[in-house]
């Protein structure tokens, strides 16, 4: 008993110090709740994944820097798709004396020829180079003659020197990569060729 009552005085003697010294506190108290976003922030979706889409120009000749600054174009156009140089590639650009044309393997994959016959009659190669990664996009063509639809090719005539989609084509790419649909078939070739009449 002698030992149980000098328990109880010692312990209450330590707990007077640690109280008197600050050693013990009250509990700590949680942390304010961090600031909720505002109602603008809250409205603005997640960003969509992007989709890489690796390309190699190394066989594209002198269509070389077109087609990287085509590529660049459609990356300053769409937010969930993005051309990248290098390889392995997805898709690869070649340079032959025939008329341009693309062979979409899929949404984002394919083949594209940038055919000398086009810039020989005075079509835009920039311009070329952007529609033909268009078609890998999953644009088909249409051949409206207006020099704003990129997807119209060589339907808008020599003039005719954009290269930038309209938003219409934007929007496309856009829901095509968001929902893994394409406008073209796999596996058949696309190209600009037009009859002499329309030249």
């Amino acid at each position: 008993m002698h030992v149980s009552r000098l328990s109880r005085t010692l312990g209450g003697a330590l707990l007077g110090a640690a109280l008197a010294t600050g050693a013990m506190t009250a509990p700590a108290q949680a942390a304010p709740p961090a600031p909720s976003a505002s109602s603008g922030e809250r409205s603005q979706a997640a960003p969509a994944a992007v989709r890489v889409i690796r390309y190699d120009a190394s066989r594209a000749a002198e269509f070389r820097t077109v087609v990287d600054q085509g590529a660049q174009i459609w990356n300053q156009h769409v937010r969930n798709v993005r051309f990248v140089a290098g390889t392995p590639a997805d898709v690869v650009v070649y340079a032959d004396n025939g008329w341009p044309r693309a062979q979409p393997a899929g949404l984002g994959r394919g083949r594209v020829w940038m055919g000398r016959q086009a810039t020989a009659q005075g079509h835009y190669a920039l311009r070329i180079a952007s529609h033909e990664l268009g078609h890998i996009l999953g644009l088909p063509d249409r051949r409206t003659g207006l020099c704003s639809d990129l997807m119209s090719g060589a339907s808008a005539g020599t003039s005719c020197r954009n290269p930038n989609p309209n938003a219409a084509e934007i929007a496309e790419v856009e829901r095509n990569f968001q929902f893994g649909v394409s406008g073209v078939t796999p596996g058949v070739t696309i190209t600009e060729r037009v009859p002499a009449s329309a030249r």
